[in-house]
């Protein structure tokens, strides 16, 4: 049972191995985390030291070795795989750094996607996703299919769908490590609005010590533990 005092999320002694036997790789080891609505949080590190990996296990895609993710007090992992994907859809939006649209569908069509996979009426969708893309520029965009828009489209049209139903987290993984710079700093910008706009508490895997920077708290991953930043973000190569 979720409780409204508890923190948004709060990770326990969260641990993640990988193999078995003496070719085993513990990636995580005893990571603490709380994050509140409103929150907005870098978590950088060197390539391969887990960070995408602590993302997935935040986000619910993938399951811990140990320690507890909780939610507003409830042990998410406690719940069935169907449970879980149902708060997944709810309760977190997704930005990866590969969009992951549906390439063959247009923009509006891929905004909708969220709401129609709860069950909720095309008409309603179809307004909330037009709304939404209008917010991030691409009103003039709706009807065209994302195979055709620019990487920028395609990663604003990515964000719009994490946010059309209003979710009270967002989960960015290197959103704008695959966009020139221009554009990864009018991405950057636009989450940044939104968080501000919305309340939406905000965890970007990023290299980028600008956006670290922007977002305000850093959080380095280094040998499995994941520990505040002194100052200036580092450890972001």
């Amino acid at each position: 049972m979720s409780s409204p005092e508890a923190p948004l999320i709060a990770v326990e002694g969260l641990s993640k191995r990988f193999g078995a036997g003496p070719s085993a790789i513990d990636v995580l080891q005893g990571v603490d985390l709380v994050l509140e609505a409103g929150d907005r949080v870098a978590i950088v590190g060197q390539s391969g030291v887990g960070k995408s990996t602590l993302l997935h296990l935040l986000g619910t895609l993938d399951r811990p070795s140990g320690g507890r993710v909780l939610f507003r007090g409830e042990d998410v992992f406690a719940r069935s795989s169907s449970d879980l994907a149902r708060l997944r859809n709810q309760f977190l939006g997704f930005v990866f750094q590969f969009h992951h649209l549906l390439p063959e569908f247009s923009a509006v069509e891929n905004v909708m996607m969220p709401g129609l996979l709860q069950g909720r009426a095309r008409d309603e969708m179809r307004e909330r996703a037009g709304q939404i893309l209008g917010e991030v520029g691409l009103s003039h965009r709706l009807d065209h299919p994302v195979g055709k828009l620019s990487g920028g489209e395609r990663q604003r049209v990515a964000v719009a769908r994490a946010l059309v139903l209003e979710p009270p987290v967002v989960l960015a993984d290197e959103p704008t490590g695959n966009l020139d710079p221009a554009t990864g700093a009018d991405v950057a910008g636009l989450l940044l609005e939104m968080n501000r706009t919305r309340g939406t508490t905000l965890v970007v895997v990023t290299h980028s010590a600008r956006m670290a920077e922007q977002l305000g708290r850093t959080l380095v991953l280094a040998d499995g533990r994941l520990e505040e930043a002194a100052g200036r973000a580092e450890g972001l190569v």
